[in-house]
């Protein structure tokens, strides 16, 4: 199992558990490093002192924040230690909300939140009422120098914990949505089919990242000495000008490709490995001496 991110209690009420947080996600990428470009060495990035004109090790450095330009307050990791809320190792329920009252832009991480040997039982009981209510738990959890209010949402067996964006956070988008614009019943009847042909259940391994495979690709390429073949890319789609025909022709054209158009789609996107191509030699024919 890998490491738990925080340790310490839930409480709810005069209830009180030892639980522990896991990483519920994290990206996978294909990451580069910076190069030389003459030699292709690797180059290093290093701490250096203006004033002292030297590189200095990170050790002989602390925190500051910048009061004034060029004036900074020194924070030692102690005295960050010493002012830490009692959250940071107790995590109390504040409230109990509807879950379809919280919209999902407010959830920013999400982790596995794990009972210890002791706490199962009241564990498991939070979590059937929590299921049966259909409500969601708000509670304070402090980590990483930062307190975070927290989501608390019931997940098969166990609580799934999503850290929150706080309201000030949540960025507004003027002119979002659709305000005053009138649809015929006929558009929204077509719509409904269209959204129907191309239903189907929600099944996350399916979807990958074809860039990431792409980028895997071009680098197995490069030590195979191969070319890779370019990835076609879409024309600019024309202005939708009659939005009842451009509705029933998707219809007819989702109905012919069948349920596998998520492949379908990726499969367009990917690159394949080729041979390199190498310069054909010119033929000279030497003419003959009479």
């Amino acid at each position: 199992m890998p490491a738990s991110v925080w340790t310490g209690y839930l409480t709810f009420g005069l209830i009180s558990l030892p639980v522990r947080l896991f990483s519920g996600a994290r990206g996978e990428r294909v990451s580069f490093h910076m190069l030389h470009r003459k030699d292709l060495s690797r180059v290093k990035q290093q701490l250096w002192c203006p004033v002292d004109d030297e590189v200095i090790e990170r050790s002989d450095t602390v925190k500051g924040y910048e009061y004034r330009k060029g004036e900074y307050v020194v924070v030692e990791p102690d005295e960050i230690k010493k002012i830490e809320p009692k959250t940071a190792k107790a995590m109390e329920i504040l409230e109990f909300v509807p879950a379809k009252e919280v919209d999902p832009v407010y959830f920013e991480s999400s982790y596995y939140l794990v009972p210890e040997e002791a706490g199962k039982r009241p564990y498991a009981l939070l979590v059937k009422a929590m299921q049966e209510t259909d409500y969601l738990a708000i509670a304070k959890l402090t980590m990483h120098n930062r307190e975070y209010t927290v989501i608390l949402r019931p997940q098969q067996e166990g609580l799934m914990l999503h850290t929150m964006y706080y309201a000030d956070e949540v960025r507004k988008v003027e002119d979002f949505g659709t305000k005053n614009v009138e649809l015929k019943a006929a558009e929204v009847k077509v719509a409904h089919q269209l959204i129907e042909a191309l239903s189907g259940k929600f099944e996350p391994e399916k979807y990958h990242d074809t860039f990431q495979e792409n980028l895997k690709n071009l680098i197995q390429a490069r030590l195979e000495g191969k070319e890779v073949t370019e990835v076609e890319k879409p024309r600019k789609p024309e202005p939708v000008v009659d939005l009842m025909s451009a509705l029933k022709q998707s219809l007819d054209k989702m109905e012919k490709k069948g349920p596998k158009r998520v492949e379908r789609v990726e499969a367009e996107s990917k690159i394949h490995l080729a041979p390199k191509k190498t310069a054909a030699k010119s033929k000279s024919k030497k003419g003959k001496v009479a």
